[in-house]
């Protein structure tokens, strides 16, 4: 079976190609180019000579000792992150002791590229690695994982031109005294024209508010779909992190993934039902035969209290196969419940790539409301 990590190993491989960073052939190659041809379609890119630099920045100890963490007191900021272009970041791992149970959701890691003073990347931090409903859950995809001793890792490449800086903001009230970092990126002559900056971008409907109806439930046009994420640019769709908290007994998933390209007045793409467009099906095993999972490019981890009030869900669905191209606008939606009849909790971040820098995103909701709390209606 391939494994896992050769889409993204790919992708590293085409870009630094693209991007002249593969080493030249050598002279003997260029004297018999059949020869060369046939060996260079044999051998893995690591086994070739490359022309980008390896780097890594960290919460080391900078005076030698063994105190490898920062602190990060009550509203405090911290810069994790800082580097001139061209470049690329390929990795990053954090793992957090604290002492509040809830600072998934109070710490927010903001993503800044090429010197622009609002972020890119936005997002509490649990739900930036997939951890929407403020615990920890161990799994492994494609592009996020949690490990054990909870560890978190990303595996978006992320390139820059100019520069890269991130930052993790504190807006709980207790201190967190050890916050450890490991971010590893190249440096590169050049990019190719073509490279895209990274996004990620946080919502929320807490709850989602349910639409009466009198008649038939039908929603064909989205307009009160819960909304993923919304830009303008060109760029490509790489896919979502949800989690569900649930206000009320039922099946949650009955709404459907309608995203909207190039055209705000209606969706290109329309889907047939949530556990659907996470990949899964019949309600992830129904009420009471309900089964996480976790997969390369698809998974629900996080499955408790199946159908019931106070039910959890985490999911993701990565676009990787088929990132979705737009040219002039994007907007990802899903229905909350068929017809958007339902009032659940609903988490999400949503990942892609785009020409520019982006950052008009919407305000960030308070510390307080991104908690997770079960609202009977």
């Amino acid at each position: 079976m391939a494994s896992s990590t050769n889409g993204r190993r790919g992708f590293l491989h085409r870009l630094l190609a693209a991007s002249g960073l593969a080493a030249a052939a050598p002279a003997a190659q260029a004297q018999n180019p059949g020869n060369a041809a046939a060996a260079s379609s044999i051998l893995p890119h690591y086994t070739r000579a490359q022309n980008y630099k390896s780097l890594k920045q960290s919460s080391y100890d900078r005076t030698g000792g063994n105190r490898d963490s920062w602190n990060i007191p009550a509203g405090g900021t911290l810069e994790v992150f800082n580097a001139p272009g061209p470049g690329m970041i390929s990795h990053i791992w954090f793992t957090i002791a604290a002492r509040s149970g809830d600072h998934l959701k109070e710490l927010v890691l903001r993503g800044y590229w090429d010197g622009n003073a609002k972020p890119s990347v936005e997002a509490p931090i649990g739900d930036f690695f997939g951890l929407n409903l403020n615990t920890y859950q161990i799994y492994q995809s494609e592009y996020l994982a949690c490990s054990p001793g909870k560890s978190l890792n990303c595996y978006f490449a992320m390139p820059y031109r100019q520069s890269a800086r991130f930052t993790v903001t504190n807006e709980g009230k207790q201190e967190v005294g050890s916050f450890y970092s490991n971010i590893d990126y190249m440096t590169v002559p050049s990019l190719p024209a073509d490279a895209l900056y990274f996004h990620a971008q946080y919502r929320q409907s807490a709850p989602c508010v349910p639409v009466a109806s009198q008649g038939p439930k039908l929603n064909l046009e989205g307009k009160l779909n819960y909304i993923y994420m919304e830009t303008r640019g060109r760029g490509h769709l790489m896919g979502v992190t949800l989690g569900v908290l649930q206000n009320a007994n039922g099946w949650w998933g009955e709404g459907d993934d309608m995203i909207f390209i190039d055209d705000e007045s209606k969706p290109a793409i329309t889907g047939t039902g949530s556990e659907d467009y996470f990949l899964g099906s019949w309600d992830f095993g129904g009420r009471d035969g309900a089964q996480p999972f976790g997969h390369s490019m698809y998974g629900a981890p996080l499955i408790v209290n199946a159908e019931r009030t106070g039910g959890r869900y985490c999911c993701y669905r990565w676009h990787g196969d088929n990132p979705v191209t737009f040219e002039r606008y994007l907007k990802h939606t899903m229905e909350h419940g068929h017809a958007n009849d339902r009032g659940d909790n609903f988490f999400s971040v949503a990942y892609w790539y785009q020409a520019d820098p982006y950052t008009d995103f919407p305000a960030l909701p308070p510390v307080e409301t991104r908690i997770p709390v079960v609202k009977t209606l």
